[in-house]
């Protein structure tokens, strides 16, 4: 019983490890000659969207380009933003928000490059 008791606090333990190191993960970087987020997955800019505005991604669109979101203790500077997203904080880089591309599925992937013509690899 003290070994069961004992994993399970063990595995509560990791569990809420693992979602704090989700939660607060790095702000976006710069890799390569573009932007990336905390797991090196591209980030994108969308031309529908105006500096400063809201997003002009939604339905559908947010299901293929989910944004980049800010946590609460992320800091803006420089030229990083952030700016009001449905549901919390979205980055913006020199006032462009920045998104990602759900058929990117590995590190460095460029799959969401000029799709369509409206989207672009992020770039500093």
């Amino acid at each position: 019983m003290k070994k069961q008791i004992a994993m399970a606090a063990t595995g509560g333990l990791l569990g809420a490890l693992i979602f704090s190191a989700n939660a607060f993960a790095a702000p976006p970087k710069a890799d390569n000659g573009m932007f990336v987020d905390a797991n090196g997955m591209t980030l994108y800019t969308f031309d529908k969207d105006t500096k400063g505005g809201p997003s002009a991604c939604s339905g559908a669109c947010v299901q293929a380009w989910p944004a980049a979101m800010a946590t609460d203790s992320d800091k803006p500077s420089g030229k990083w933003t952030t700016e009001s997203a449905e549901g919390g904080k979205q980055w913006a880089y020199d006032g462009k928000r920045l998104y990602r591309f759900a058929k990117d599925t590995k590190p460095g992937e460029k799959n969401g490059d000029n799709f369509r013509d409206v989207w672009h690899v992020a770039k500093p």
